[in-house]
């Protein structure tokens, strides 16, 4: 026998696994509506492929033998996984997905969360959408608990998947209106140290782009609060904090630039996030790319102009990529 070649056929391993559920190859038989006898030939011929015996026939009712137990347990999950195979195949067929997950970042939901759920009504029987945080959305992602992810980890490392980048803006420095920002690198420490640096948690990608930004200027920074919402970042800082965030971040959490809070370019080396839709590749034909047509629509008539109204000192700095 071949290496490549398999050692039984889906149709073989149908035919054992009623025998499996049956307990006997006449039960079996009569469940598949075929004969005994091309039962019991099926099963002699699979365990002379796979060269053990499968099944143990000096007792009765006969019981399965170990490596059939074996075969039992992964034979069950190639038949599922033909069964979604066949049903995935007949959506693109049909021009629908009949369930699709979708994963998140929560500083995107407020922007686009509406015309998500419009662009797949027509084209989704279930969809369910997890808002949170990226690295959740990641490992659901990777063991294929979730279908897609609007995320600010493109997982470039990670292989068999697409990637649409959609998003691209800039950190920026959010502080007390009244407060003098720093304006080069020296000043930074002092000024960190004399008002209360109010963190994304380190549970969010997010937060560990923060750490690393102020790893790379030698800043050690004591730990105080943090947040793993833009929401309580915000409110923090409604509070005399001062924090390291994002247009998109502040726009999920309501900042209208009437809080009493001015934001501000950071004083030393430039640090931006991108935001990637991230999808298992080929397994929803163009979908992922309409997908992704659709949320750059959505952020370049109506998302930037409003980041653009709230945080004007950084329009140029905010891009809908391609």
């Amino acid at each position: 026998m071949s290496l490549n070649a398999p050692p039984f056929d889906l149709s073989a391993l149908n035919v054992f696994l009623a025998v499996c559920d049956n307990g006997s190859m006449a039960a079996a038989g009569r469940m598949l509506g075929i004969t005994q006898p091309a039962v019991s030939q099926t099963i002699a011929e699979l365990e002379k492929r796979v060269g053990t015996q499968l099944f143990d026939r000096g007792v009765r009712p006969m019981v399965l033998t170990a490596a059939g137990t074996v075969l039992r347990q992964y034979a069950a999950g190639l038949m599922v996984e033909m069964r979604q195979i066949v049903g995935r195949l007949h959506e693109m067929r049909s021009g629908r997905v009949d369930l699709l997950r979708i994963g998140i970042v929560d500083s995107l939901s407020r922007a686009v969360m509406g015309d998500v759920s419009h662009f797949m009504r027509d084209r989704v029987d279930r969809l369910v959408v997890h808002a949170g945080l990226t690295e959740s959305h990641v490992t659901a992602l990777l063991t294929r608990q979730i279908d897609f992810v609007l995320s600010v980890d493109n997982l470039e490392d990670v292989a068999d998947l697409e990637r649409w980048p959609l998003f691209e803006e800039p950190y920026m420095l959010l502080c007390p209106a009244g407060l003098q920002p720093p304006s080069r690198l020296p000043d930074l420490p002092g000024f960190f140290a004399a008002h209360p640096f109010v963190r994304f948690s380190l549970r969010s990608r997010t937060g560990m782009e923060v750490e690393r930004y102020l790893r790379r200027l030698n800043l050690d920074i004591p730990y105080g609060q943090e947040f793993d919402r833009p929401e309580g970042v915000l409110a923090a800082c409604r509070l005399g904090g001062v924090a390291i965030t994002t247009p998109l971040c502040m726009y999920e959490a309501g900042f209208d630039g009437g809080d009493g809070l001015v934001c501000h370019a950071l004083p030393a080396g430039m640090l931006r996030r991108r935001l990637t839709l991230v999808a298992r590749r080929r397994e929803f034909g163009r979908l992922p790319l309409e997908f992704a047509r659709s949320l750059r629509a959505v952020l370049t008539d109506r998302t930037l102009g409003e980041l653009t109204a709230r945080f004007p000192a950084f329009a140029e700095q905010m891009d809908v990529l391609s």
